[in-house]
């Protein structure tokens, strides 16, 4: 997962800026759960599949897409403040 988001930040990191995606869309977690609630994760905390190409509203992977403008999806922590 690691190896995959920093290939991301090196191959999309300025168009993701460009584009609006926020810190907790790409790296969020649940506060108290971390990964386990896939609800609360950001598209590059899902898997460590590496993204084939971003887009305003989403993020296309391999086999899996990612929405960013799911209504009603919780609003996490980045991955580094998570904490047990």
């Amino acid at each position: 997962m690691r190896e995959a988001a920093i290939e991301f930040l090196d191959q999309f990191g300025d168009e993701a800026a460009t584009l609006d995606w926020s810190t907790l869309d790409l790296f969020g977690v649940h506060p108290a759960a971390g990964v386990i609630r896939v609800d609360y994760c950001g598209a590059l905390m899902l898997s460590g599949e590496r993204v084939r190409a971003i887009e305003s509203n989403r993020i296309l992977f391999g086999m899996t897409t990612y929405y960013r403008d799911v209504p009603g999806r919780p609003e996490g922590v980045p991955v580094w403040e998570f904490t047990r």
